[in-house]
């Protein structure tokens, strides 16, 4: 049951950030009308960064696709994670209404990241 509870995630997840790094090429998602002044500001410094949104959106949809498939989840996880971190950091410090998304994306990477903590160690010794 356990296995088919993270395979559901896994592929809700994966399919999120997938759109979330579509999204950063294509632009089909309006931006909302009532981001807080912090948040545009930080958006209009990224975009003046030419190559940091392409390398996140490229990181999203590679970690997004990886982590819909078993095989691969634990090296998606590894991928998302940095993004997770920026995204909770984000939210925090500049537009906290996203925050409770964020913060259960975060667990649910760091629940898939302890589930596959064997397949780490070898990287660590």
């Amino acid at each position: 049951m356990k296995k088919k509870i993270l395979l559901v995630i896994g592929i809700l997840f994966g399919l999120m950030f997938i759109n979330s790094g579509l999204n950063k090429f294509l632009n089909y998602m309006p931006v909302p009308d009532d981001l807080p002044a912090e948040m545009v500001k930080l958006m209009t410094a990224f975009m003046t960064i030419g190559w940091l949104m392409p390398l996140v959106a490229v990181a999203e949809i590679v970690g997004g696709a990886l982590f819909m498939i078993p095989k691969f989840r634990a090296l998606g996880a590894i991928v998302i994670f940095p993004i997770m971190v920026g995204i909770v950091l984000t939210h925090i410090f500049n537009a906290p209404s996203g925050l409770p998304i964020a913060i259960v994306l975060l667990a649910i990477n760091i629940w898939v990241i302890i589930e596959n903590r064997a397949k780490y160690l070898p990287m660590i010794k």
